[in-house]
């Protein structure tokens, strides 16, 4: 007869995740497949054709489907994304620079930097309440009307200063979950060895919480990518814009059809992608959590607590 194998008890079960149909060998798996195959082949059959028996289907295809109107609107619209992709870059690494200020200035105690947390609270708040469109605007159109000397008046510059200060807001409240999920036994550890508040935050409490929200700023970071289309309205030409010329010129909707192609191949791989890191860090902090309790129940039966 075997011997039972020994259990920890209080084992922690491993996390219950909804993967979908459960794909793979054998006859459940092949059985499985063959049922989301047919309700995947029945659903977008059922779509399609909805779609195109419509009455006004004829007109759609001819205002978004024009095949020689896609092939020449896009080799300028794709070439136009690049403002796009420098946009998003600059502004990304202003957004997590300010946006980790705002989430310390907002995380320090006492009542000292009271005032420092009232006005950080008020910029978060403020940001987060206006509409993309109208900051964008304000700051876009506003500011260079005042005609102040040494105050740029380039649009880029302005679409730039206008998404930093957006995510800035929605950044620093990922930022600062973080740096409250970090367990207080950390910062009384530190003061414990002499770190001061400040040495704390730097050494101990934000590292930690950096890693932990990355996942989380990869979302924020999708909805900035899509988000740069919005300085169109200051005149900067960028791909959205690009499409609105060539949607004036040919009276055909296509070219947003381009624009709308070009997103969907950045942003569904940068999605997947923030999926698995999420998954990845569940996964880990699973493993820590079991190797934690049976590191505890190995020591329980040395010491003779447990059986």
């Amino acid at each position: 007869m075997l011997d039972e194998v020994p259990r920890d008890q209080g084992a922690i079960p491993p996390p219950r995740l909804s993967r979908g149909p459960r794909f793979g060998l054998g006859r459940e798996g092949g059985r499985s497949t063959a049922i989301a195959l047919a309700s995947t082949v029945v659903v977008f059959t059922a779509l399609g054709l909805a779609v195109v028996n419509a009455p006004g289907w004829p007109e759609v295809q001819r205002s978004f489907l024009n095949g020689e109107n896609f092939a020449r609107s896009a080799p300028g619209i794709v070439a136009k994304f690049e403002v796009n992709i420098r946009l998003f870059l600059i502004a990304e690494g202003l957004i997590l620079a300010w946006g980790l200020v705002l989430a310390v200035l907002r995380s320090l105690p006492g009542p000292a930097f009271f005032p420092v947390r009232l006005l950080a609270t008020i910029y978060v708040d403020v940001l987060r309440a206006l509409p993309g469109v109208l900051v964008i605007y304000i700051l876009g159109f506003g500011v260079p009307g005042l005609d102040i000397e040494g105050v740029p008046k380039d649009r880029f510059f302005w679409a730039v200063v206008a998404l930093t200060l957006l995510y800035s807001a929605y950044v620093s409240e990922v930022y600062r979950a973080g740096i409250e999920s970090v367990h207080p036994s950390q910062s009384a550890a530190a003061r414990s060895l002499g770190l001061s508040q400040a040495q704390t935050l730097r050494h101990v409490v934000v590292p930690q919480a950096v890693r932990r929200v990355i996942p989380p700023l990869l979302n924020d970071f999708i909805g900035l990518q899509k988000d740069t289309v919005l300085v169109s309205f200051l005149g900067v030409v960028e791909i959205f814009r690009q499409s609105q010329i060539r949607e004036a010129a040919t009276f055909n909707y296509t070219p947003y059809l381009v624009t709308a192609l070009v997103f969907l191949v950045v942003t569904i791989p940068l999605a997947r992608f923030t999926d698995w890191l999420l998954a990845r860090e569940r996964d880990r902090r699973y493993a820590a959590a079991v190797g934690a309790r049976s590191g505890a129940a190995r020591r329980g039966r040395m010491l003779g607590f447990r059986s």
